[in-house]
């Protein structure tokens, strides 16, 4: 059933002072490192002055273990990978992070953060996860926390339903285009529901636990925390957010159930990492703020997603004057002599605009490119090989941007790790809300340079011409 924004801003106030003041003791009570698995770089979305690892090697979980903060990222882009990858990935990581944690004397819990429209390997990587803590730990996990509210894109939960907000419509996700993903697409509507689709039946939904907007909202701490407290068997908790305080009143019971020896595993969105973490608010990013080194150089946007919101945000972003626009002919992957001539073509175009002095704007053919063979895997891989190439359209490029901006998850994430080689990067903070700016490393292609990492689902659609408009 779809609902009206209206009823966000129906529920009995919360005293917001009051629980944070709480929450920061529980915070400042736990010793634990939060380690937060991203299946893709928009995680960010939510935290600034954090950092960012792109690899799992021991170094590199060391200096995040090192670090004062008392939670870190790394960038593990499964929702890119196939189930075999993406187990090979989590068992690699789990085992660095435990060996690391234990020369460091360091308790910690993982997050898996993934897609705030519940796409993505899940109960795969969780599963995964549970499985090699408890091995390592000798600790048993009692639940799984589920949460993919995420008020910067428009997703709350009411009612155990999770919502995508539409203008002033709030759309069940299972109703909009993010649930036909070919590769992670599902059907139910109710969480307890998608539970039990996507475990094949593991989990039952009535052996669910909900975390109510009516408790959250009573801040009826003690009646949450005794929920937390009989979770049993890896069982799932849902929980309903409409605002971050709702996440704080949660996060004030959670913390009080895990100091009474409870462990639970996180597949969550966004939002929750930053309230967990207690990350403070911060204004969004000027230009000052992320070029610091000045060129006459023009930018890049890379588009990769073929979202509907991003196509119809290229199209608000070309009302602006002075972007050169060049479009990626997808539909020539199959052919990979073809593909090659094409790719070479947009970055050739691409160097000259940039040494201009002009931002250039290259995106793929904005029809879904499919393999036809039925099968999933296919997909995921055809998929992958369209969104290498739109990163060697950065990758490839021999002139250093003034900034450089990708659009879409998985093409996010490829541009990072690959086009732009960042080992670490530090989180400045968003541009947009829910839209994140790393600073890229010393090592990386184009060093100290502003990397804007568009999610495909997320702003308005004028939000893209506005994010670029701060940057030039």
């Amino acid at each position: 059933m779809r609902l009206n924004a209206e009823v966000l801003t129906s529920y009995k106030q919360i005293d917001e002072a009051l629980v944070e003041g709480l929450l920061k003791k529980e915070i400042e009570a736990n010793h634990k490192k939060i380690v937060v698995l991203d299946d893709d770089p928009t995680g960010v979305q939510t935290v600034h002055d954090i950092s960012v690892y792109t690899n799992w090697e021991k170094d590199s979980i060391e200096k995040g273990f090192a670090e004062e903060n008392n939670l870190f990222y790394i960038l593990t882009n499964s929702r890119g990978l196939t189930e075999e990858q993406t187990t090979r990935v989590h068992k690699e990581i789990a085992a660095a992070v435990d060996m690391v944690a234990k020369e460091m004397g360091k308790e910690y819990l993982f997050i898996s953060r993934s897609d705030s429209t519940l796409r993505g390997h899940f109960p795969l990587e969780t599963q995964l996860l549970k499985e090699a803590y408890e091995t390592n730990t000798g600790k048993q996990i009692d639940g799984e926390i589920l949460c993919p509210f995420f008020k910067e894109g428009g997703r709350f939960t009411i009612d155990d339903v999770h919502y995508v907000k539409y203008g002033e419509e709030l759309v069940p996700a299972n109703e909009t285009e993010f649930a036909k993903d070919k590769t992670f697409g599902y059907e139910a509507a109710d969480m307890r529901q998608y539970v039990e689709e996507k475990t094949k039946g593991a989990f039952k939904g009535a052996d669910v636990t909900c975390i109510s907007l009516e408790d959250i909202h009573n801040m009826d701490f003690d009646k949450i925390e005794a929920q937390l407290l009989a979770v049993r068997g890896f069982n799932k908790i849902v929980v309903n957010a409409v605002d971050y305080v709702d996440i704080k009143v949660f996060c004030v019971a959670l913390y009080r159930a895990m100091a009474k020896g409870k462990v639970f595993m996180f597949r969550t969105a966004a939002a929750i990492v930053k309230v967990l973490g207690g990350v403070t608010d911060q204004p969004l990013l000027t230009r000052k703020q992320m070029i610091v080194k000045e060129t006459d150089n023009g930018g890049i946007i890379v588009v990769g997603s073929h979202t509907d919101k991003t196509t119809r945000q290229v199209e608000c972003l070309k009302e602006l004057e002075g972007i050169e626009f060049i479009e990626l002919d997808a539909s020539l992957v199959k052919d990979d002599e073809a593909f090659e001539k094409e790719i070479q073509r947009c970055v050739d175009k691409e160097e000259a605009c940039i040494r201009a002095g002009r931002t250039v704007c290259c995106y793929t053919t904005r029809a879904l490119i499919t393999a036809d063979t039925g099968d999933k895997e296919d997909e995921l891989r055809l998929s992958v090989k369209i969104s290498d190439a739109v990163q060697s359209l950065v990758g490839r490029l021999g002139i250093t941007p003034s900034f450089v901006i990708a659009k879409g998850g998985i093409t996010s994430s490829d541009v990072g790790t690959k086009a732009l080689a960042v080992q670490k990067a530090n989180v400045l903070g968003q541009i947009k809300p829910g839209i994140p700016v790393w600073q890229t490393g010393e090592e990386s292609k184009f060093p100290l340079t502003p990397y804007v990492i568009f999610p495909g689902n997320v702003g308005e659609i004028s939000t893209l011409k506005e994010a670029v408009e701060v940057l030039l």
